[in-house]
């Protein structure tokens, strides 16, 4: 019997999912291992398949997430990259743009670009924004510089010229040149990875997809390998941030698309789960060890950003703050992350104030009740100390917990600093809801600064300590349902078991709205068909496509994406786009455009999505004894509450129960307060409500 196997690679543990025949969920957890994270996966395989008693060479195909290119980037760990450029452009990643993510700080220092100044080059060429051509390329000058940079031992070349999307005529010509005189640099061109306006965004997205190539291909190719050891020649499909799969051997090619492919996995399963249960407009909040991340689904549909930044304090797209990361010019699903998690390491200002982060204590050392540390308190010791987190053992047993040294530390290191006199318990609420009003920033990034209002939606709740963090945040935000899915803990691992095949990709079209040539648009979309096919390696007649627009005001540097479906783009269809347009526009920026403002399409955006990949229909867990594990005491801030429940799922009925309550699983914890309901719907994910 052939199977497939899903696994998703974070900084702590590595997730393992796989669904069966009879739609039944498996799931394993294992540690990551930072020297080697492909064995971790190995290894993550390998218990579940003894498990499930399969055969390693029965295994048909491995889906994959992964943080190796988002590691590169923030370790500064990517290839030695050099840029080729149009001569008097070499600086366009020094200058970037006007905006800086801390408007009062005007000595900001912005980043460092991941190619320095001794390694950016300018050739001499020019083509013109109409695509004439004003300067040819000088040959010479190209076989010249390809022998310097043999000679400087640089391992990857971002190549990107001023206009070569709408003429990409010199930007191949030395992109076969450095691929015959450099074989082994991996060479990238701006027309292979976003052939698009904006030379700021285009030049950075190149730049990052030659750092981070290198990297990515060692890896997949290193996973290879220790699959074929194991005795399967499995392909290894990889998430990408658009929230589609590509076969890896695509993906060396663009490797920049998987830079968020571990967060974009989360929101593609809550997303399927939304779907089953009709919940239309749904908030996604994925919390983690390090990190904690929000998006938006809207109508079932998921938003996307196109001006995404890397590396940024809270990653996230925004058209006004911004400039604290690199500029990803690639479709990203849009998240917000935060560097706030179970591990987020508790600090205290200048004015004793307490902080939440960005430091991580990781999977090693730990938070202090691992045992391994008593230096400083982390937010998972102090849902410990409060009675959320057992404190005897995490993970079904496999982490040991040290409830007292978690106090001790807290006593030592916070307890002394503060001048009014706390209880430990006190102290941990504290932490608890200063992590909950850290991680509310990622979720206003998704929702009230795009014109949204949390009030509307619903959260769905994930990660290892989405449970416990979620229906604070929520009541925080005014959100009145919290949904706590199957599987929670390895949500990501879920989410890449329910996938999608498909890709994202566009080419640039400046034109007025209403001077749009039928015939030019089609063509444009056939190729980007075509291309699409060719990405997904299936064959054209096999891929559906999704036809997009990205519209902006004349004048404005900031576009909308408007959705065609799958009909074509006509002239009698120009007034219901621009009516979609101007009813954006104003959610998004709370007024009207001018009536007289010309719209002008900026680019044609195509999803495309092979056909003959089918995902699992839907998704079932394992039945259990309904059972109460044991009872603790439980301080939810009102004061303690002696001898609360704690259960597992199954315990918990169709109809609402009032908290307090805790629901305990192998894969992360859910908290039901005093003043909340909780119930199980058709799907048995936990639905927790307040009540008016």
């Amino acid at each position: 019997m052939s199977w497939s196997v899903a696994s998703d690679v974070g900084g702590t543990f590595t997730d393992i999912a796989h669904v069966d025949d009879d739609c039944v969920l498996h799931t394993a957890k294992v540690a990551s291992q930072a020297d080697n994270y492909g064995r971790g996966v190995i290894n993550g395989i390998m218990i579940l398949a003894s498990a499930q008693n399969y055969k390693i060479e029965s295994l048909k195909e491995v889906l994959h997430g992964c943080t190796v290119a988002t590691n590169a980037i923030l370790e500064g760990k990517g290839a030695k990259t050099a840029l080729i450029t149009t001569s008097g452009f070499k600086d366009v990643l020094e200058l970037r743009r006007i905006r800086v993510p801390r408007l009062y700080e005007p000595l900001y220092v912005k980043p460092l670009p991941l190619c320095p100044r001794d390694l950016r080059f300018e050739v001499t060429e020019r083509i013109g924004a109409a695509g004439n051509v004003i300067q040819e390329l000088d040959k010479n000058e190209v076989v010249e510089l390809a022998r310097q940079l043999k000679d400087m031992e640089v391992e990857a070349v971002a190549v990107c010229f001023l206009h070569s999307y709408v003429n990409d005529a010199h930007e191949r010509m030395v992109g076969a040149i450095l691929r015959e005189l450099l074989p082994d640099v991996f060479v990238t061109l701006s027309v292979e990875v976003l052939p698009q306006i904006r030379e700021y965004e285009r030049t950075s997205t190149t730049v990052i997809n030659a750092y981070v190539g290198p990297p990515v291909k060692g890896y997949l190719d290193r996973l290879d390998h220790e699959l074929q050891e194991r005795g399967t020649y499995a392909p290894v499909y990889v998430m990408q941030s658009s929230g589609g799969q590509l076969h890896s051997a695509t993906v060396k090619e663009i490797p920049a698309q998987i830079v968020e492919c571990g967060p974009a996995a989360g929101v593609i399963a809550a997303q399927y789960v939304a779907k089953k249960i009709c919940e239309n407009n749904v908030i996604t909040f994925d919390m983690g060890g390090t990190t904690a991340k929000a998006s938006m689904i809207e109508q079932g549909r998921l938003t996307y950003s196109d001006d995404y930044e890397i590396g940024s304090t809270m990653s996230s797209p925004g058209t006004i703050a911004g400039g604290g990361g690199y500029a990803l010019g690639l479709p990203v699903i849009n998240i917000a992350e935060v560097g706030a998690g179970g591990g987020s390491i508790v600090s205290l200002d200048k004015a004793n104030a307490l902080r939440i982060g960005p430091q991580s204590a990781g999977a090693f050392p730990g938070p202090a009740c691992y045992g391994n540390q008593d230096e400083y308190v982390t937010v998972t010791d102090a849902n410990v100390l409060l009675g959320y987190l057992s404190p005897i053992a995490l993970a079904g047993g496999a982490i040991e917990i040290d409830a007292k040294l978690s106090e001790s530390v807290l006593g030592q290191r916070l307890s002394t600093k503060f001048s009014q006199k706390m209880t430990t318990q006190e102290i941990a609420f504290g932490i608890h809801t200063l992590a909950n009003e850290t991680m509310v920033k990622a979720i206003k990034a998704v929702t009230t600064y795009r014109g949204r209002d949390p009030r509307d939606f619903t959260m769905i709740a994930f990660g290892g300590n989405g449970g416990i963090h979620g229906v604070g945040i929520a009541r925080s935000l005014g959100i009145k349902r919290v949904i706590v899915p199957i599987c929670a803990g390895v949500f990501s691992a879920v989410g890449l078991a329910v996938a999608e095949r498909k890709v994202t990709i566009a080419a640039a079209h400046l034109v007025p709205l209403y001077g749009a040539s039928e015939q030019a648009v089609a063509r444009l979309y056939d190729e980007l068909s075509q291309k699409g096919s060719r990405l997904l390696k299936c064959e054209h007649y096999q891929a559906t496509t999704v036809k997009q627009l990205d519209l902006r005001l004349k004048g404005q540097a900031f576009d909308l994406t408007i959705d065609l479906g799958s009909d074509q783009f006509s002239p009698d269809r120009i007034d219901d786009i621009t009516k979609r347009f101007i009813e954006e526009y104003e959610i998004r920026y709370s007024h009207a455009p001018d009536k007289n403002s010309v719209i002008e399409i900026v680019a044609l955006r195509m999803i495309v999505t092979d056909s003959t990949y089918e995902p699992p229909k839907t998704l079932l867990m394992k039945d259990e004894e309904p059972r109460v594990i044991a009872q603790r005491n439980v301080y939810f801030g009102d004061g303690q509450h002696d001898d609360v429940n704690v259960v597992n799922r199954s315990f918990v009925r169709q109809q609402p129960v009032k908290g307090p309550l805790i629901i305990e699983e192998y894969e992360g914890t859910t908290i039901v307060p005093p003043d909340a309901y909780v119930r199980l719907d058709e799907m048995r994910n936990i639905v927790i409500d307040f009540r008016d």
